[in-house]
């Protein structure tokens, strides 16, 4: 599990600072939304946002007509902000409330997206129940984005693990084989860049 401190660090983020003043907001969540149509997923098939409390993807996937949508973020106040911001949408979203290593899914996911979360889990044993969480209850895809070898070592105040391709195949390979890897430059609202990776992963077949 993550510190208890953690979860009280992203409530004072989400509490105190404003869409343009933290450095991941995007306002058209790309590559992550052209990367789940380039996966053909079905329109009706669950898919859950990882860490996606104030993220625009469930906007765009709603206005997409996905209809089984679910985020998670370790902040309430993220999702509460999110919820404010689709007013009568929200209510077509499943949100849960919860640190990735601590989820207990009670479904499985046909689709796993996480943009930013994965990288702040640094040590082995928190990689590794996010590993066993994903493994278990992802069915079809895995769309993963970090920070790259090129990117910052920390971000809001709190260390980052780094990765390469193959550092982040590695992590996933005995239960997802890669499709494919991009890199993305992320321009923050402070026009500073980020460099991250983008993985997509399918399903090894038993």
């Amino acid at each position: 599990m993550l510190s208890p401190g953690i979860k009280a660090h992203w409530q004072n983020v989400y509490s105190t600072k404003s869409h343009s003043e933290v450095s991941w907001t995007q306002e058209i969540p790309n590559p992550s939304f052209a990367l789940i149509h380039s996966l053909g997923v079905p329109k009706y098939a669950p898919i859950i946002d990882i860490g996606g409390g104030e993220s625009r993807l469930a906007d765009f996937l709603l206005n997409d007509e996905y209809s089984d949508i679910s985020v998670l973020d370790i902040s309430e106040k993220a999702i509460e902000n999110t919820q404010k911001r689709l007013g009568k949408k929200a209510e077509n979203v499943k949100w849960i409330v919860s640190d990735i290593t601590e989820f207990n899914p009670d479904t499985q996911y046909a689709l796993w997206h996480d943009r930013a979360t994965f990288h702040f889990l640094t040590a082995p044993e928190q990689i590794a129940r996010y590993v066993a969480i994903a493994s278990e209850y992802v069915t079809h895809f895995l769309t993963i984005g970090v920070f790259s070898e090129n990117g910052p070592d920390r971000c809001s105040g709190l260390s980052v693990k780094r990765y390469s391709e193959e550092m982040l195949e590695d992590v996933f390979s005995k239960h997802f084989r890669k499709i494919r890897c991009i890199a993305h430059d992320h321009i923050t609202p402070f026009n500073t860049t980020q460099n991250f990776i983008f993985c997509c992963f399918q399903r090894k077949t038993v």
